[in-house]
């Protein structure tokens, strides 16, 4: 077993002990906290968050945290685990169905692995760089679908979407007209594992963190398929804007966002 065998051990473990507990809770009265006009928290972001910073700290001392709710602006170090505990809190907030738990592992800047674990599916997608993404233990790979006008797509939309003009409410529009069809489901890290593994064929959003699309992007990429910015130029997940897609249709959705 190498050292990546062993975090990817402990990352699982905890991704998913995090994502039962948020099960258990789940449709139950928990408390929620406002961050901002439409962007919220709850007490099980906070306890989820505590449970996976305890596992990898007691495993890993050494190791740095970047994680949405107790560590956003931690620094980095060789080694620095990026948490996103509950990604699609609106949705867990109202009782729906669609959340997940996002934990990714950033070794010298790159990141090496990632999971991403969704509990209502018991659909678990991890990846590691130069080793291939997997759903449950099988390969998966990004669609073969285009051009563009046959293609389903994602995105989100930024919290601040009631006060900035670059709300995506622009690109949404045109790629509603140009795509077969646009999806909206309210986690970015579930999103990009479903390019990964083929349900989506490409995805864009505005104004992400890194705890949002680390395991993610790596999915994708892994799995096939080319992430980069609006411009179509190499990102990483410290930039605010991402284009992911099966490359066939990758250019077209670049030409769109340039058009815009």
């Amino acid at each position: 077993m190498d050292r990546i065998d062993e975090f990817a051990r402990i990352g699982t473990e905890a991704a998913l002990e995090a994502g039962r507990l948020l099960m258990r809770h789940f449709r139950t009265n928990f408390s929620i906290a406002h961050k901002g006009d439409i962007n919220i928290v709850t007490e099980l972001d906070v306890a989820a968050e505590k449970l996976i910073v305890s596992r990898i700290l007691d495993a890993f001392p050494a190791h740095s945290v970047l994680a949405e709710e107790s560590h956003p602006n931690a620094a980095r170090t060789p080694f620095t685990w990026i948490i996103d505990p509950l990604d699609g809190t609106t949705n867990y907030a109202h009782g729906l169905p669609v959340f997940c738990v996002s934990v990714g592992l950033e070794i010298d800047g790159e990141v090496e692995w990632g999971i991403v674990y969704n509990p209502n599916l018991e659909e678990i997608f991890t990846a590691r760089r130069g080793h291939g993404a997997f759903l449950n233990h099988e390969r998966i790979r990004v669609s073969k679908v285009g051009p563009l006008g046959v293609s389903l797509l994602a995105t989100g939309f930024p919290y601040d979407i009631r006060t900035s003009e670059r709300n995506n409410l622009n690109y949404f529009r045109e790629f509603a007209l140009r795509a077969q069809a646009v999806r909206r489901v309210g986690s970015a890290a579930l999103d990009l594992c479903y390019v990964g593994c083929g349900r989506f064929d490409g995805f864009w959003e505005l104004k992400l963190n890194p705890w949002d699309c680390a395991a993610g992007c790596l999915v994708v990429r892994e799995g096939g398929g080319r992430v980069t910015d609006f411009r179509g130029k190499p990102c990483s997940i410290y930039d605010e804007e991402c284009v992911a897609s099966n490359v066939i249709i990758h250019d077209e959705m670049i030409a769109v966002l340039r058009s815009v």
